[in-house]
C-alpha cells in the first residue's frame, strides 16, 4: 500500500538535509527502493517551494579552490587515494544534484504535467545510482587506508548547481550536458592509469561508473530537449547560449565522441563551443 502522498518529496528533501556521507547516500538509495517497490505516492500538484541553494554537508572535506586540492601521481599508493577522493567527492555532490534536480523542478512548468512522474523518476534512480558509486569508491579508500573526507575538495560542482538554481533547461545543460559529460571524456583515461599502475580493482569501480554515467547523459539530454519542446525553443542554439552564460570553464577537448554518441549527444551541440573557444556572455 502506499504511503501518503507527499512522502516522495518529503525523503528526496530528507536525502538533501542529511549530512554524514553514508547516511546521504542510504538515505537516497532508500528513496529508490520504495519508488519501485510502489511504497510512494507522488504529491500532484508538486509543493512550489524549493530546497536550500546548499544541501547539508559534512564538516569534512575541508573546501579549497580548485587548484589546491592534492594530485599526486598514480604510482603510489597516496596518488591512488588522492584520485578516488576526488571521484567519491564528486559522486557524492551527484547524489544531491540528481535529488536537487527532483525536488526543486519536479513541478516545474518546463516540465509537461503528464511527464512529470517520468522526470521524478529518472533523477531518483540516477541519485540512486550516484549513492551505489560513492558507497563503492568510499569503499575502496577503506581498503587503502583512507576515507571520504581525509584531503581537500572544491565545490565546483556546487557552484554550479547554485548559478542554475532558477532555470531547469540551463541545469539541465550544465549538470549532465557539461559536468557529467566531460567524466566520459575523462574517465577512460583515469582507468587505464590504474590499470597501468596494477589497481585492477579501482580500474573496475571507474568501469562501472563511467558505463552508468553514459545513461545520465542520456537522460540529460533527453530532458533538456523536453523543456525545449515544452517552450518551443530549438534545442541546440539554446544549448550553446546556456553554455556560454552559465560555464565559465570552456568546452575543452579531446571529446569522447563515442560514449558522447550512445548517450544521443550529438556533436553538433558541444563542437561549435570548442571551435570557438566558448565565447563567455
Amino acid at each position: 500500500m502506499s504511503l501518503a502522498a507527499g512522502d516522495l518529496r518529503e525523503m528526496a528533501v530528507g536525502v538533501l538535509q542529511t549530512a554524514e556521507p553514508r547516511a546521504k547516500a542510504a538515505a537516497a538509495r532508500a528513496v529508490c527502493q520504495a519508488l519501485e517497490a510502489n511504497d510512494l505516492a507522488w504529491p500532484s500538484p508538486w509543493p512550489a517551494a524549493v530546497p536550500d541553494d546548499t544541501p547539508a554537508r559534512p564538516d569534512r572535506p575541508e573546501l579549497v579552490a580548485p587548484g589546491k586540492t592534492p594530485r599526486r601521481r598514480l604510482g603510489s599508493v597516496e596518488g591512488r587515494i588522492a584520485l578516488l577522493h576526488a571521484v567519491a567527492h564528486i559522486e557524492f555532490n551527484a547524489i544531491d544534484l540528481a535529488f536537487d534536480m527532483a525536488v526543486r523542478f519536479g513541478g516545474d512548468a518546463a516540465i509537461a504535467p503528464q511527464a512529470r512522474l517520468d522526470f521524478l523518476t529518472d533523477w531518483i534512480r540516477i541519485g540512486d545510482d550516484e549513492a551505489r558509486h560513492f558507497g563503492l569508491i568510499a569503499d575502496r579508500l577503506e581498503t587503502l587506508g583512507a576515507a571520504y573526507g581525509d584531503l581537500p575538495a572544491h565545490d565546483g560542482l556546487w557552484d554550479a548547481a547554485r548559478a542554475t538554481g532558477k532555470d531547469v533547461a540551463a541545469r539541465l545543460a550544465i549538470a549532465p550536458l557539461v559536468l557529467e559529460a566531460r567524466g566520459l571524456d575523462v574517465t577512460p583515461g583515469m582507468i587505464d592509469r590504474l590499470v597501468s599502475a596494477g589497481d585492477t580493482i579501482s580500474a573496475d569501480i571507474l568501469k562501472i561508473i563511467y558505463a552508468d554515467e553514459v545513461g545520465h547523459v542520456a537522460a540529460g539530454m533527453r530532458w533538456f530537449k523536453h523543456v525545449c519542446a515544452v517552450a518551443g525553443i530549438e534545442p541546440e542554439a539554446r544549448y550553446h547560449s546556456l553554455v556560454q552564460q552559465y560555464y565559465r570553464g570552456g568546452l575543452k577537448p579531446p571529446f569522447n565522441t563515442d560514449a558522447r554518441d550512445r548517450a544521443r549527444f550529438p556533436e553538433e551541440y558541444y563542437l561549435p563551443l570548442a571551435a570557438t573557444g566558448a565565447p563567455l556572455a
